[in-house]
């Protein structure tokens, strides 16, 4: 059996995780991303990568070369004001390759229109109900279109809100901008990046097909998040900040506006899965145990 060629298009925080796990299980794999500035592409290249930067110009021959031999796809990078960059650079030449066996996209829960607080699968209605959200939307259009052309399986993955290591309620009380603003009755779905990694990994391997949400079973307030996590470091939350009075940006008020809970039924029953961190609790603590044995090695 061949080793897996894997091109990364945005090798993010997630897509990283993905790479590691997938890693694990397939030491002779190899690995492409792309990057934004050749700044970019010389850390990527420092955590081993063979990376190349991928801007609205195109993309150079080598990344091309790798849209046409590679056995696995993962796209990460969000759209922009000019589309998606993936499909824009790479979109011929990943229709050229032959042994192309997989695609997976990363997209995000945000395109549901459903927040009155009832639970929402795969078939719930989506809408761009702003310019970002409707780019999202015309990206997984756009992938879903190639996978069809090709032949070739695509699962698009709309992932919750992502935390993990260097990325949680407790990166935001020690760096003393955490807020507990309160709204009654608002819930949303958060996904560790072990899931994320562990989900990816899985899917990859098994080529999986279709639309999933990637999302924890445990859709909670946002403040009691904040709570948990200042409580796991013994230090006093940040006061409660009524929603009507917070000062927010925007984005940050058309985050509010939403009450989602999702539901992850069809990724675990497609891929057999049990969630590594089934809500923010088991979420935190792994964490806080992993800084702590961290330092314990120092």
């Amino acid at each position: 059996m061949a080793a897996m060629t894997l091109l990364v298009i945005g090798a993010g925080y997630s897509a990283r995780a993905a790479i590691a796990r997938l890693r694990s299980s397939h030491p002779d794999m190899a690995v492409i991303v792309t990057a934004r500035t050749p700044e970019a592409r010389a850390l990527q290249a420092e955590r081993g990568f063979e990376a190349h930067v991928l801007t609205e110009d195109g993309a150079d021959e080598g990344l091309r070369a790798a849209a046409r031999s590679a056995s696995h796809l993962l796209v990460s990078a969000p759209p922009d004001k000019a589309g998606d960059p993936g499909l824009a650079a790479l979109g011929e030449d990943l229709a050229d390759n032959r042994t192309l066996a997989w695609i997976g996209y990363y997209s995000t829960i945000g395109v549901y229109t459903r927040s009155d607080g009832g639970w929402i699968d795969e078939t719930a209605e989506v809408a761009g109900t702003n310019a970002r959200l409707a780019r999202r939307l015309e990206a997984e259009a756009g992938w879903r279109a190639l996978a069809h052309k090709r032949d070739v399986p695509l699962a698009i993955l709309r992932l919750a809100g992502i935390y993990g290591p260097g990325r949680s309620a407790f990166d935001k009380l020690r760096a003393g901008n955490a807020r507990r603003i309160v709204k009654p009755g608002q819930v949303f779905n958060r996904v560790h990046v072990d899931d994320i990694a562990g989900i990816t990994a899985l899917a990859a391997e098994r080529r999986l097909e279709g639309l999933f949400n990637v999302a924890d079973g445990a859709p909670a307030p946002p403040q009691d998040v904040i709570t948990h996590a200042a409580a796991l470091l013994g230090v006093a939350p940040p006061p409660e900040i009524d929603f009507e009075s917070a000062d927010l940006s925007p984005m940050a008020r058309s985050f509010y506006a939403n009450n989602r809970k999702l539901s992850n039924a069809a990724i675990c029953t497609a891929l057999d899965y049990r969630f590594i961190h089934p809500d923010y609790r088991a979420g935190l603590a792994a964490i806080l145990e992993r800084e702590r044995g961290a330092q314990h090695d120092d």
